[in-house]
């Protein structure tokens, strides 16, 4: 390891800590993982008494193997990126927000211990705020910003661009990368969600890794 590495390393964990420190202030349950191994290990643990899992759009969860890892064990996953399930999407989307746990990623956290997410279906959003007893929320240190407002700065100049493109998405930030808040029929960004405290009847769980993961 160079000493540039480490002394990022260093620092992410530090900023994780801090982070981790104000989400349970706010009443989540929360995790700082040194890599994704120890993430993924934590994360089975902790929901190994569960048997149905849906799952967001969410590149981080999958990258950790979760999606694998729980078919293997025999689990019933509901995963609308998932083909030939013998159900249409909007039944897949409806199911992941009543099932015993589910799971997706942030498109930032603020130090300040605030998560927000911004999407166009709102399977999410939904589905993380209330009617599955357990929520896990996996997101890469890169997701972490300084304050709420710098938060909802990252999605609009960073993840929002990044994912529009990802999905092949005709939007103007899908092709030249910058935001002009459009009208276009295809645009990702419609539904904002700030959890500003754990919600009331929703089991949360933050799991803040030590790597750059996502969008």
């Amino acid at each position: 390891m160079d000493k540039d590495t480490k002394y990022k390393l260093w620092l992410n964990e530090k900023i994780g800590n801090q982070c981790v420190a104000n989400l349970k202030k706010h009443g989540f349950d929360a995790f700082f993982a040194s890599d994704k191994k120890t993430a993924l290990s934590h994360i089975l643990e902790m929901v190994s008494r569960y048997n149905s899992f849906g799952f967001g759009g969410s590149s981080t969860t999958r990258e950790l193997g979760l999606t694998k890892e729980l078919k293997k064990q025999g689990k019933i996953i509901y995963d609308h990126w998932e083909k030939n399930t013998g159900l249409t999407d909007i039944e897949i989307r409806l199911k992941q927000g009543r099932c015993d746990c589910f799971f997706c990623s942030a498109n930032a956290v603020s130090l300040t211990g605030e998560i927000v997410n911004v999407d166009g279906v709102g399977n999410r959003n939904n589905s993380m705020t209330f009617g599955c007893p357990k929520v896990i929320i996996a997101a890469g240190i890169n997701k972490v910003t300084q304050s709420l407002e710098s938060a909802l700065t990252r999605i609009r100049e960073i993840a929002a661009p990044m994912r529009a493109k990802s999905l092949n998405m005709e939007t103007p930030c899908a092709k030249t990368g910058i935001c002009t808040d459009c009208n276009s029929p295809q645009r990702i960004c419609r539904i904002t969600t700030i959890l500003h405290r754990k919600p009331m009847m929703t089991d949360i769980s933050v799991i803040l890794i030590n790597d750059e993961m996502g969008f």
